[in-house]
């Protein structure tokens, strides 16, 4: 099925070549910040892969006060602007209430509307209004049909330029699974569907550094069967350091094992692209 092509300036996500949404799951340094983005953006270009360099100036929901959050709104904007400036690619982060959509909307190329508040009205249409393109995580607790709805609040505001993304359901306490018929009804929409391949490996409830806070093992599958299920994107957080990483380091992709799991994904999806085609 065709869906609307979200484009970013030369960057376009829904063309039908996979592209790829990857970065530190929240800005730890300037320094990793450009370091990652730069090689990242290196491994994306020999894979002919559209790339959009994601990592969260604020994580707001951390288990624990005590837990690393990011450099805060302004800092966090400010190394996101030279990561776009200096690499060249476009940047996405997460914004978590309604009065971050205008400022960060002057940095940001795309605005992340995080799984927990998926269902929040006033963030959505906050968002939405900016103009910006808008990433909405499903929530871990929503049908994915529920996500038409979602989708008619960002639309409500003349927004039309929408990415949806699945990063598991509950299946029970701290457990997450996905459902690969949840990729298929989402597309169905009419818009590009990512997999979040590191998220859904988390154990949530355990710290994200102690070892059994998540099973990274498990995103390479996760993603291999996401793709050929026919996703338009994949979503994966990656570290060059996992086990010293500030937040999600237990499911975190290993920036150094990085382009051997995307040439897999490239080829799958190449398989499945060809078939569409026929």
């Amino acid at each position: 099925m065709a869906v609307k092509v979200l484009r970013v300036g030369d960057t376009e996500i829904g063309n039908g070549r996979l592209a790829l949404i990857a970065g530190p799951c929240v800005i730890e340094s300037e320094e990793l910040a450009l370091r990652t983005a730069e090689e990242i953006r290196r491994i994306a270009e020999r894979l002919e892969m559209p790339f959009v360099y994601k990592s969260s100036f604020l994580k707001d929901n951390r288990s624990s006060v005590d837990y690393y959050q990011g450099p805060g709104l302004e800092e966090g904007l400010r190394i996101l602007e030279r990561v776009k400036r200096e690499v060249g690619v476009p940047v996405l982060s997460d914004v978590h209430e309604s009065w971050q959509a205008a400022p960060a909307a002057e940095v940001l190329d795309i605005l992340q509307i995080p799984a927990y508040l998926s269902m929040q009205t006033s963030l959505a249409v906050a968002v939405a209004r900016t103009g910006k393109p808008v990433n909405v995580k499903k929530g871990q607790f929503l049908d994915p049909r529920d996500m038409e709805k979602v989708i008619g609040k960002i639309r409500s505001q003349g927004n039309d330029q929408i990415l949806l993304t699945e990063r598991g359901s509950f299946f029970g306490y701290r457990n997450l699974v996905v459902d690969v018929r949840s990729l298929a009804i989402m597309r169905a929409f009419g818009y590009p569907v990512v997999i979040d391949a590191t998220h859904a490996v988390r154990n949530y409830g355990v710290p994200s550094a102690d070892p059994s806070g998540g099973s990274p093992e498990f995103v390479p599958p996760i993603a291999r069967a996401a793709v050929a299920a026919g996703v338009d994107a994949v979503f994966i957080e990656t570290h060059p350091n996992c086990a010293e990483a500030l937040c999600d380091a237990s499911s975190m992709w290993p920036l150094d094992r990085l382009e051997g799991l995307l040439r897999q994904l490239v080829e799958i999806h190449e398989v499945v692209r060809r078939h569409q085609l026929l």
